[in-house]
């Protein structure tokens, strides 16, 4: 008996030593935080903590990634932290990282955090030569990069060395060429003195516009066999999925846009993908490592196609929108019409009292002065004084009431004009609500646009030129037009001088260069822009088939 309740003693301390929490080291890109985290917790209330505490929001890119057993995976937001295959060691490490990559950096990413995590993540996959970037490139963003770290060139402090300890080039193209790191230093400070003027943010945005044209950028590839047996690479990325050759992972051999599929299925070791055109088979591909495969592939895959799904979404709130801001504008346009007849109204109103003041204003002068002749040319005569007085009695009274009107009058003009004001003010707020109406549809791009990449099929809103139409003077529309104009001038003015001194560096660097010493993936690069060939025109080429003929190409393999 007392053995018994010794032993239930015993389990119920053990039960109360048990910690309730465990600590966890979160590494981002420049940082490392620790927290304690409750073992009831979700890998969403992690990852909710760790957002609120970078102040990020644009969350839906990011997620925490641990390593097991060489493999990586990402944690799952429904699932305890502690139920996963996480080590067991104290603190559990994640990495905090992008998952997903946007298609376009400039307009789908807004805070500067977010900007900033993706710099130098992309920065390290070029580096780490994950991302393939040819030479001249290189350079170019290594001068971004340095802009953003030191801000504007200064040749009495940025003096020859200053970049000797930074890691700016992948060391595929250092090796690749005859030069000192003096000689690659002078190349890229010529190029970063001409960034005077970005501030941190805006270098690293150009930094990432250049980097996301890149062949690998955002793709993540994944060994398949189609049913051939043959051995291929699944590339996925924000555009939707490609099919590559094991040994050219730059240039896909088939690619199928996000818009052209239905449904993505997987079972044990085989992906089902559903075309959306339903006469057409779905067809499938293998993958060899099944803990690969139920790790990452099924997560991301399914990912992309809730993407997509959320693009959806973001269109109705688009089209629900717009509808909203018609009915502003329908509104404030009617507010104005008012406003603007009111005060037209109010203006030839305020004239006429005013006119009608002056006139009461002349009568009761004239008044006065009739009283004062009455009065010098009085008759002596009792009679004719009663009668005189009585007069005089009356023309007091007529000048007195004409002064009381001219005075009503004159207040009532002086309403008149008050109230005319504050209907020019009334027009100039209606006018005003009309610009911040067509002001707020131009940026209609829903704060969680900047979410996902909108797939190709959805229908791109433009808010001001085709939905809302308003009175705007000529004046305004031809300044706007010589505004947008001006812009595109330089736009393409840039990026004429940006390939100029690329060809340039390229062609003073060639002479340099150690044939022997190129890559597999120099090689085809190469081939590839003697063709004329880039990430996009490549991918725009290869929808150009239908998709069922793409589908039998890609059994065929």
């Amino acid at each position: 008996m007392a053995g018994a309740i010794a032993s239930r003693m015993s389990f119920s301390s053990l039960k109360r030593k048990q910690p309730k929490t465990f600590t966890v080291r979160i590494v981002t890109m420049d940082a490392e935080m620790e927290f304690s985290c409750e073992v009831k917790w979700k890998g969403k209330d992690l990852f909710d903590l760790v957002c609120r505490t970078l102040g990020l929001r644009e969350t839906w890119f990011f997620g925490l990634q641990y390593t097991i057993k060489d493999t990586v995976a990402w944690l799952k937001m429904d699932k305890k932290v502690l139920d996963h295959d996480v080590p067991t060691e104290e603190p559990v490490t994640f990495h905090f990282l992008a998952k997903f990559y946007p298609e376009n950096a400039e307009e789908e990413l807004v805070q500067e955090i977010t900007q900033h995590l993706f710099f130098l993540q992309v920065k390290k996959q070029i580096l780490d030569e994950k991302i393939y970037c040819p030479p001249e490139a290189s350079v170019l963003l290594a001068s971004y990069a340095v802009q953003a770290k030191y801000g504007d060139y200064d040749p009495n402090v940025h003096k020859r060395g200053f970049l000797a300890q930074e890691e700016l080039l992948p060391k595929r193209v250092i090796n690749l060429y005859q030069m000192t790191p003096e000689m690659w230093e002078e190349r890229i400070t010529a190029w970063y003195a001409e960034h005077r003027g970005r501030a941190r943010d805006e270098a690293e945005m150009e930094y990432l516009k250049i980097a996301q044209d890149l062949e690998m950028y955002g793709v993540n590839y994944f060994a398949i066999r189609n049913k051939k047996g043959t051995e291929l690479l699944l590339g996925v990325d924000a555009l939707g999925l490609h099919i590559y050759d094991p040994d050219n992972r730059l240039t896909p051999k088939i690619s199928f846009p996000w818009n052209e599929i239905r449904n993505i299925s997987y079972s044990d070791k085989e992906f089902t993908i559903k075309p959306l055109d339903k006469k057409i088979d779905v067809f499938k591909f293998n993958s060899s490592k099944l803990r690969v495969n139920k790790l990452m592939e099924r997560q991301r895959l399914a990912r992309e196609k809730q993407m997509r799904e959320e693009a959806e979404r973001t269109r109705d709130e688009l089209e629900r929108r717009l509808m909203q801001l018609k009915e502003e504008a329908t509104m404030a346009n009617e507010a104005l019409m008012r406003s603007e007849e009111t005060a037209d109204l109010l203006a030839e109103k305020a004239q006429i009292t005013e006119e009608e003041a002056k006139l009461l204003a002349q009568k009761a002068a004239e008044a006065e002065q009739e009283m004062q002749r009455i009065k010098a040319t009085a008759i002596r005569t009792e009679e004719e004084k009663r009668l005189m007085e009585q007069k005089v009695l009356e023309a007091e009274m007529l000048a007195l009431k004409m002064a009381e009107e001219s005075e009503r009058r004159a207040k009532e003009a002086d309403q008149l004009k008050q109230d005319l004001q504050e209907a020019r003010e009334s027009e100039r707020r209606a006018k005003q609500k009309l610009l911040e109406i067509t002001s707020k549809s131009s940026y209609t791009q829903p704060m969680n646009s900047s979410t996902t990449a909108l797939p190709t099929d959805l229908p791109s809103f433009n808010l001001i030129s085709e939905s809302l139409s308003f009175d705007f003077k000529d004046t305004d529309m031809k300044r706007l037009s010589m505004e947008i104009e001006k812009e595109k001038v330089e736009y393409m003015e840039k990026s004429k001088h940006l390939q100029e001194q690329l060809n340039e560096l390229k062609t003073e660097i060639e002479a340099l260069k150690l044939k022997e010493r190129e890559t597999a993936l120099d090689i085809l690069h190469n081939e590839n822009a003697s063709r004329g060939n880039s990430k996009h025109n490549t991918i725009k080429k290869l929808t150009l088939q239908s998709t069922k003929s793409r589908v039998a190409f890609f059994e065929e393999l």
